[in-house]
């Protein structure tokens, strides 16, 4: 009995000893099992790869420090977590700090710091504190700057999302963590900055008007204007072409350069307004005649695999702008109507370019259809909503028609086209059409069909890359000043440049998708005390059976003995 005794006590101190053991290495090492159905916890081949193959330090600063609600106590955890997983495969080479912004006494630094993290591109949110004192606002910015060499780069680590609730926002945020901070580290180290062009020369946006975007991408590629002025082998510096808006048709010779461009693997984003109306020719009448522009790019969008129509589109789910209403004394009344012609989309594909991304505002956009195309893979990005109406050019276009309350038997369509990705073997507009001079010409190098599979994306709107202006300077991209709400304009854009020049697989990660398993909230508060006694007394009931078993188990065993 004795010997027993002793036996017992060594086990006890080997099993304490292996615990504190243990425990002391997890703190220097890291490591972690996942067991979760959707593999949440598990990093990309793509990310491991990028992380071990850093050759100095990546300093990441996270600004998700202090006292917050339980769903930002959760991002702020994942994103430690995360954290620690890259540094764990990038081979000493990445490090951060959690700092809380909101920590200094000082009202005066603690002002100025939140003004340089704005100018670094971070977004604060506001937090409302409720104690027995009272309610009180916080700020809080929930996003990091990831530093390398002597560049720097934000990220907003909470996405906004219109009509989502918080916990499936904050959900997505989490779902997006791994793509938005590797994404990040690769741009701040990438050393080879591909050529983004931005097409001139036939009444596109100008470089003003696209500003916040071009600032945006800097950070990753070369921005330039580009003429091409039926010069051949203009365009072979860039990765991908925007063609942003044309006004006016473009001629066959720069056409055909383009056509070649893709051919040779050049990706383009077509952002054209088949129709002719701008809220500018509508400021002086309220109405105007919407007519149909000829761009002379109907045969080249059609042999890709895609056609926009001209027409304009109603949705009721849309974004407002100020009307008058009446006169208070001599002073105007304005009141924000829903104007159906800018329709707001809300993307419900998985495709990692819209996957988990914020609603996106369009102005004046028609509808496209898809064309049979022999080795090209169509997937519709953008659509309207469940009540959407057609009007056929021309359209007469008034301002009275938010005076009238709408008729949803008019607005009987749904989920019509606006965006769409072209992706494989692309067809040549002019094969079989050149003669021999042409098309054995070897400084042309002409292909009848594209000689690697290529990608384009086609938008039937122009003024989505459009940023507006306040006191002469650009306003963010996707800003309404009417609302003062930030659309998904600009993350729309950069993920559609991201994914046609990304050759390092990270784009892949925002197809990552994790179950959220919320709580029914109509059971609980029906059933919420049958839920507690059950949740209470079932875990201490079996434990107490497995302590009798295990007793009456000993008391037969000893007892035989």
């Amino acid at each position: 009995m004795r010997n027993q005794k002793k036996q017992n006590l060594i086990q006890l101190i080997l099993v304490i000893g292996i615990i504190v053991l243990a425990n002391f290495i997890s703190s220097f090492v890291f490591t972690r099992v996942d067991l979760t159905a959707d593999k949440r916890y598990t990093l990309s081949e793509s990310s491991k790869k990028l992380v071990s193959n850093l050759k100095d330090v990546v300093y990441v600063k996270v600004y998700l420090e202090g006292d917050f609600p339980a769903g930002f106590t959760r991002l702020r955890n994942a994103t430690k977590e995360l954290l620690d997983e890259l540094r764990l495969h990038s081979k000493g080479n990445l490090e951060y700090e959690f700092i809380d912004p909101s920590a200094n006494p000082d009202s005066k630094e603690r002002n100025s710091l939140y003004r340089q993290l704005v100018e670094k591109g971070l977004q604060p949110t506001n937090l409302e504190e409720t104690s027995k004192e009272g309610s009180s606002q916080k700020i809080i910015f929930p996003g990091a700057i990831i530093s390398f060499s002597n560049q720097e780069i934000p990220v907003q680590l909470l996405k906004d999302q219109l009509g989502t609730a918080p916990a499936q926002m904050l959900n997505n945020s989490i779902q997006n963590l791994e793509y938005e901070i590797t994404s990040s580290i690769h741009k701040v180290t990438n050393p080879y900055r591909p050529t983004i062009g931005f097409l001139e020369g036939n009444g596109e946006l100008s470089a003003r008007e696209v500003e916040d975007l071009s600032n945006s991408l800097k950070s990753t590629y070369e921005i330039k204007r580009i003429r091409i002025d039926g010069k051949l082998g203009v365009l072979n510096e860039c990765r991908a072409l925007i063609i942003a808006k044309p006004d006016s048709a473009l001629n066959e010779k720069d056409k055909f350069i383009i056509d070649q461009f893709i051919m040779h693997g050049g990706k383009v984003v077509w952002l054209i307004d088949q129709m002719q109306v701008t809220m500018d020719s509508l400021s002086t009448r309220g109405e105007t005649i919407a007519l149909a522009r000829s761009l002379n790019l109907d045969d080249m969008l059609f042999r890709y695999g895609v056609r926009i129509n001209y027409d304009l589109l109603l949705d009721l789910q849309s974004a407002p702008i100020p009307v008058v209403t009446g006169m208070i004394g001599n002073q105007p009344r304005q009141q924000l109507r829903p104007w159906f012609y800018f329709p707001v989309l809300t993307p419900s594909s998985t495709q990692v370019i819209v996957n988990n991304l914020n609603s996106i505002k369009t102005q004046f956009v028609s509808s496209m259809d898809t064309i049979t195309s022999q080795g090209i893979t169509k997937t519709v990005l953008l659509s309207t909503s469940r009540y959407t109406r057609v009007q056929t050019a021309p359209v007469r276009v008034s301002l009275g028609i938010m005076q009238l309350k709408p008729e949803p038997r008019q607005f009987n369509q749904h989920d019509i086209p606006v965006a769409v990705l072209l992706e494989g073997d692309f067809q040549s507009l002019y094969k079989n059409r050149v003669p021999p001079s042409i098309s054995q010409d070897s400084l042309i190098d002409f292909k009848q069909q594209s000689k690697k599979p290529t990608k384009m994306v086609v938008v039937s709107d122009g003024d989505i890359i459009r940023n507006d202006f306040s006191k002469g300077r650009a306003l963010a991209l996707g800003f309404d000043k009417y609302t003062s709400t930030t659309f998904g304009n600009k993350d729309f854009m950069q993920n559609v440049i991201d994914f046609l020049c990304d050759d390092s697989g990270i784009m892949t990660v925002r197809s990552k998708e994790f179950k959220l398993r919320m709580l029914d909230p109509a059971v609980i508060e029906s059933q919420s005390s049958t839920l507690q006694i059950v949740n209470c007394t079932i875990p201490v009931a079996a434990i107490m059976l497995f302590g009798i078993f295990k007793f009456y188990r000993r008391k037969r065993k000893y007892s035989r003995t």
